[in-house]
């Protein structure tokens, strides 16, 4: 098996720049992604075989097979009851989450029409949450065979402890922030 492109950048490039821009004295102070989490709520109510193919593509586009999430409280006016199957999850570890976010930075949002960036707000602990509103710009899921089109969160969770790090690793890494 080979070692992605993405996780070498990271062991050859990043690492060294991070180490002599913060000082840090071991490599394994340098901060890190530890994973990515793929969530794609769904309701199920609207009609049948939802679930089913939104857990394909979404396996299709993480590489690997997603859990089924279910509601942990009834809610009756959403017509919830708990147990009821509410969404899809995947988490990237490893060789899959730097495969992973090479072809999201590389292929997925390039190819998004008046693409200017992403925004650069992280969630105060050096985490960053990505709303994608159509999960077609992967090309691993054939358009045309797609009934429906969805969308999902992707959740990069770093080793760091604040903003300012997490940000700086992710512009490190490839992550297309907007100018501001």
């Amino acid at each position: 098996m080979s070692i992605p492109v993405l996780k070498t950048f990271f062991l050859e490039k990043v690492l060294p720049e991070l180490m002599e821009k913060r000082a840090y004295k071991n490599r394994h102070q340098v901060p890190s992604i530890a994973k990515i989490v793929i969530n794609s709520g769904v309701n199920c109510q609207a009609v049948k075989g939802v679930m089913e193919e939104t857990a394909r593509n979404v396996g299709l586009i993480a590489g690997q097979k997603p859990i089924i999430t279910k509601a942990r409280v009834s809610i009756s006016n959403f017509k919830l009851r708990e147990g009821y199957p509410v969404g899809v999850k995947v988490t990237l570890r490893g060789n899959a989450m730097y495969e992973f976010m090479y072809r999201l930075t590389s292929v997925a949002l390039p190819g998004i029409r008046d693409f200017r960036g992403i925004s650069s707000r992280l969630d105060g602990n050096g985490n960053y949450t990505l709303g994608i509103s159509d999960h077609t710009i992967f090309p691993e899921v054939n358009f045309d065979s797609s009934k429906l089109t969805f969308g999902m969160d992707i959740t990069f969770t770093t080793t760091t402890r604040n903003d300012e790090e997490g940000l700086e690793l992710l512009k490190l890494m490839g992550m297309p922030f907007r100018r501001n």
